[in-house]
């Protein structure tokens, strides 16, 4: 169990939470939530030990799993080893073994010791600990051929697969896991949570995957209002019934300020009058009534609504045998398709087969190998939304001024309008656009989208830096558009919403272009199930 005890955290004049007085139970499944900016990583990382909470007192199990993001300290480990080290005692037996059976000459106080390393080894499942790595390295999407070798031969993504294998390895009896679906594709998701849904400790994670939360989690501790608060459920759960709870107490308040406003009425008309022991009856009230306001809330949702200058023709995107080879790997296999107006399709699949290769051959980012095309249809127009937003956004100006730029034909209401219903108010409009943050970028880059009206989006990994509840508005957003879409997603919940059509990808095997949403796809094709 964790057990926070009147712990408090502000950074400068902003406080993220105070005096926070909570209790996480085993066999329980917690999902941390709030807003960008509302402290969840810092609160992880105090429930970690590794942050000092400016006043409080935390009590954690003994066996804890951690995910960490430092995978550079392991480059020169093998994989393998760098699971294994999620167990602290086993691992550190077992070094210690090896010390002592390297050395020329055993005694008697060694070989006593041999037997105590024996006892913890075998108390720790240390010999089956291989093969239990091993599994939870493949379930995690990381072939057998690299678990022999160092991690500096993995990919960034891979390494954190590692990391995240070494902090479910071991059986902790608590586990703190910071954003587990980053860089995961949708078999390695599911197979997480499977997972952690058999996990008998106690859980806590943050993730920006709704579809995640929903699945595993038994209880979401929120942050707002400055504190914690527990709902059971989900994360969809929770945003009812926080709806229902701050609708009533906003009610009660409201109510309490009216009778407040009444008396002091009373008090104001008679207070220099004869009726003095009215007027102090009636003082007494207010102060009986009289309420600290409700803490703001920190929950900010975005509206996103896509619009469309003129309606593309039927046949919006003609694709005909468009291929892709890199240094004579083929990533892309011939493909045709046509996409008709008003199409919705998800581009899904592992990490590393070509998703992104296909989009921007399609935004015309890379050309196809060969005699490939991309015809546009009659009218059509396209947004592009790149994954890697690098060198997209110009340095040196403000988000105002980079919105200006490039929509002359504009207003400057037009402009601040959109900004505002994409979170950037006040003085967040005229941030330079050089201090950006990656959730900031991405939310200016769709209010570039809203403001150019295309009758097609064409959308690399949209979700990347952004919170649930934008998240949630951009599905809303996608849902409603009338114009036509491609999206790269491993968004379980945003696939589920917004597609019509799916296009999956696999190594080695011509893109599946399936007519039908993602409920229809799973009974047809079992997408993580049979290769678990």
């Amino acid at each position: 169990m964790f057990t926070v005890t009147n712990v408090s955290k502000a950074y400068g004049p902003k406080k993220l939470f105070e005096e926070v007085n909570v209790a996480f139970s085993p066999g329980r499944r917690y999902g941390l939530t709030g807003p960008n900016g509302a402290g969840k990583s810092t609160f992880m990382k105090i429930l970690a030990g590794d942050e000092e909470a400016d006043m409080g007192t935390i009590s954690r199990p003994k066996k804890l799993g951690i995910l960490r993001q430092d995978h550079f300290r392991y480059e020169e480990d093998r994989v393998l080893d760098v699971v294994l080290m999620g167990n602290h005692a086993l691992w550190a037996a077992m070094k210690e073994k090896d010390v002592l059976l390297a050395k020329p000459d055993i005694t008697e106080e060694d070989g006593n010791r041999l037997g105590d390393l024996e006892i913890v080894i075998a108390e720790e499942d240390g010999y089956s600990a291989e093969s239990e790595a091993a599994e939870l390295l493949e379930g995690l999407g990381i072939e057998a051929s690299f678990h022999e070798g160092p991690m500096r031969q993995l990919t960034g993504g891979l390494k954190l697969r590692v990391l995240l294998a070494q902090a479910l390895f071991g059986k902790p009896q608590g586990l703190l896991l910071d954003e587990p679906t980053n860089n995961l594709d949708i078999d390695s998701i599911r197979w997480l949570e499977q997972f952690l849904k058999a996990y008998e400790g106690v859980l806590i994670t943050i993730s920006h995957d709704r579809h995640f939360l929903n699945s595993i989690c038994t209880h979401i501790a929120d942050i707002d209002y400055e504190t914690i608060i527990h709902y059971p459920g989900g994360y969809d759960d929770m945003v009812r019934q926080k709806a229902q709870v701050r609708s009533r107490v906003e009610s009660e308040l409201s109510e309490k300020k009216k009778k407040i406003a009444q008396l002091q009425d009373f008090v104001a008309r008679f207070h220099a009058g004869t009726r003095a022991s009215q007027v102090q009856s009636r003082i007494k009230q207010i102060d009986k009534l009289k309420t600290d306001d409700l803490k703001r809330s920190n929950i900010a949702r975005p509206f996103i609504r896509f619009d469309q200058a003129e309606v593309s023709g039927r046949q919006t995107l003609t694709i005909e045998n468009i291929a892709k080879s890199y240094d004579g790997q083929e990533v892309i296999q011939p493909f045709s398709s046509l996409v008709c107006k008003g199409e919705k399709i998800c581009v899904i699949g592992r990490n590393g087969v070509g998703k992104s290769t296909l989009v921007k051959m399609i935004a015309g980012a890379v050309e196809p190998d060969g005699g490939g095309k991309i015809t546009w249809g009659h009218q059509a127009t396209m947004g592009y939304l790149p994954q890697d937003h690098h060198g997209t956004i110009s340095k040196g100006t403000t988000a105002f001024g980079w919105l200006r730029d490039i929509n002359t034909r504009l207003t400057n209401e037009e402009i601040s309008g959109v900004m505002g219903r994409m979170l950037f108010s006040g003085e967040e409009r005229m941030k330079p656009t050089d201090t950006l943050s990656g959730g900031e970028t991405v939310r200016l880059l769709l209010c570039k989208l809203m403001l150019d009206e295309d009758n097609v989006l064409v959308l690399d990994e949209p979700t990347n830096h952004l919170d649930l509840e934008s998240i949630s508005a951009l599905a809303e957003g996608l849902q409603k558009y009338e114009g036509t879409v491609i999206v790269v997603t491993h968004d379980q919940e945003l696939i589920s919403e917004v597609a019509t059509r799916i296009w999956s990808l696999e190594h080695g095997k011509p893109v599946n272009d399936f007519s039908g949403n993602f409920e229809e796809f799973l009974a047809k094709h079992p997408y993580a199930a049979q290769r678990r």
